[in-house]
């Protein structure tokens, strides 16, 4: 069990469902040299959007509020946390709008459940189970959820990202110092179909993952795909609500003592029908800057 001895023998009890997850297959030989590939746009012809087989796993799903509310489930300790919290923003269907009032007051949020100094908010993505479709001609309507089990940034793209958004000089003071990546995920409808199921980081050893290249039309960054751990713990939030969000982290610059990476995916809930309602929710990234010696 990976929580902490407060939770050890609370997590064993907690309720949950058995579902499949879609990992990647472990590969071999020749195979095993090769990174896998995901394109977001059409790929040339005769190319799979999706390189790297999958490998699909039965796991158990808990319940991860009582372990919240214990402080188990954090930031720092698994990688990720759920947290109540309202947005004044009620119509996320105006993406300006999205920019200038949710942005402004996710960055406060962040600032204050961090403790950080500052927060630069890198994008958002806003996901429809029905509606969703990738390789859409601009404007991009919204995606659907990913079903594979992933963390949105490695090392290398993270220290990218802050070099991007930063003033050069900045930007290298920043990377001197620990920073973080944050996801801020929440639904914009109960969520009664694909919830999120997020992997306790202490559960994860690092040859589980996988480096993996997400190719852009102008661009190519890195993600990180997971092969199957029997020691994996999932947790997930039924029935989250507009009014609730979960934070979790796709990258900590501090090589010890926390949590640096969460994995996650999108899975078909068991105890849910086809007839619920989409699945609507929007994920806003940002980065996370602390003072020196934080």
């Amino acid at each position: 069990m990976s929580v902490g001895p407060n939770g050890q023998m609370l997590a064993a009890t907690l309720p949950g469902v058995e579902a499949e997850l879609n990992y990647l297959k472990a590969a071999t030989g020749d195979a095993a040299q090769a990174r896998p590939v995901r394109y977001t746009f059409e790929p040339p012809p005769g190319t799979p959007w999706d390189s790297g087989a999958l490998a699909p796993r039965r796991v158990t799903i808990r319940d991860g509020r009582p372990l919240v509310a214990l402080n188990e489930l954090s930031l720092e300790r698994s990688g990720f946390t759920q947290i109540s919290h309202r947005s004044v923003l009620a119509d996320f269907s105006h993406d300006a709008t999205i920019r200038d009032i949710y942005y402004r007051e996710c960055e406060a949020l962040l600032r204050d459940v961090t403790g950080a100094e500052k927060i630069v908010v890198l994008d958002h993505t806003l996901r429809d189970s029905p509606q969703g479709a990738r390789g859409a001609p601009e404007p991009l309507p919204p995606l659907p959820p990913l079903q594979r089990v992933h963390n949105d940034q490695t090392a290398h793209a993270a220290e990218r990202r802050v070099r991007e958004h930063l003033p050069p000089e900045e930007a290298e003071q920043r990377l001197a110092h620990r920073f973080a990546i944050v996801n801020l995920w929440r639904p914009l409808a109960t969520v009664e179909r694909l919830p999120l199921a997020l992997c306790d980081a202490r559960s994860i050893a690092p040859e589980d993952v996988v480096p993996t290249d997400l190719v852009y039309p102008d661009t190519v960054r890195e993600t990180c795909l997971f092969t199957y751990n029997p020691r994996h713990s999932w947790y997930w939030f039924p029935r989250l609500r507009p009014d609730e969000a979960v934070l979790l982290k796709t990258h900590d610059s501090r090589q010890s003592g926390v949590a640096r990476f969460c994995a996650h995916t999108a899975f078909e809930d068991p105890t849910g029908t086809r007839e619920a309602p989409a699945r609507r929710s929007i994920e806003l990234r940002a980065l996370v800057f602390w003072p020196a010696g934080k």
